[in-house]
């Protein structure tokens, strides 16, 4: 079969449909041709110069990204900004995009069961149920209890985790054996992890009054695992679907698109 990007749009949206994201979210062929021949993919957590450059390096027509690169309305694409310069690159060099966003989060498998395997958690459910779809996050059980320290390092092991780690809040001898997950920025899943009464919650981008409030309170205990680290996970098997169901050689980037790219400590020199 020859792909092309409307085919392969189609295809994609049998897996991830555009109905199930939210609201505010941008998902969707974003750039190509629907008569434009597919025949290298490359999956990207980012659209940035550098995951683009990478694109064109691998000799990739076709970017399926997680992270929508127009999520604000535009009224210009000029070369003017990075994106309105990755927009001309990608035309200028036959590359099509697609992102699958939040309604990727909610998939099965989406982006949270990624997460959720990549830890070995087992028999999971929805953090949070949709409506259509599986739901946000996951809950599973760890297949033998570990204390939170032995969990964080867990993590920290099996996540593309910044170079400073994890942030962990609770006690570090504390019981560990259910589990909830959520790729990305999932602090908003907070009280759903509570209600849950799991032992711990692992996500990112957690904000500090509402991880203060909760451990003041009781409940989980939090593991910030950072916002790339959590979801990244899921281009593996999304690249592996796609081999698949088209044949088509999947690239995952190997680029890491972290915005944070070193920490400092008051007595250390910054470690790149």
């Amino acid at each position: 079969m020859t792909w092309t990007v409307a085919s392969f749009t189609a295809l994609l949206e049998t897996e991830f449909p555009p109905r199930w994201a939210e609201p505010w979210d941008r998902v969707g062929l974003v750039v190509g041709r629907p008569e434009q021949p597919v025949t290298r993919v490359l999956a990207v957590v980012d659209v940035l110069p550098s995951t683009v450059a990478e694109a064109l390096d691998t000799g990739a027509d076709m970017i399926i990204a997680h992270h929508p690169l127009l999520l604000s309305g535009v009224s210009s694409v000029a070369a003017t900004t990075y994106q309105g310069r990755i927009i001309h690159d990608l035309i200028g060099n036959g590359v099509a995009l697609y992102v699958a966003h939040t309604n990727a989060d909610v998939a099965e498998p989406g982006v949270s069961d990624a997460l959720a395997d990549a830890l070995g958690l087992l028999d999971t459910r929805p953090l949070r149920a949709t409506e259509e779809g599986c739901g946000f996050g996951r809950i599973g059980r760890l297949p033998a209890p570990l204390t939170l320290g032995e969990f964080a390092h867990l993590a920290a092991a099996s996540l593309p985790v910044a170079n400073w780690g994890v942030r962990v809040s609770g006690d570090p001898a504390r019981p560990v054996s259910t589990v909830a997950v959520c790729g990305g920025s999932g602090d908003e899943f907070i009280p759903d992890a509570v209600a849950a009464d799991v032992d711990v919650y692992l996500t990112g981008d957690l904000k500090h009054h509402r991880v203060a409030d909760l451990r003041a309170s009781g409940g989980p205990a939090l593991v910030d695992a950072g916002h790339y680290a959590t979801e990244r996970p899921w281009l593996t098997p999304l690249a592996a679907w796609l081999r698949t169901a088209t044949g088509l050689e999947t690239i995952v980037s190997d680029t890491t698109t972290d915005p944070f790219g070193f920490h400092a400590c008051a007595t250390l020199d910054p470690v790149a």
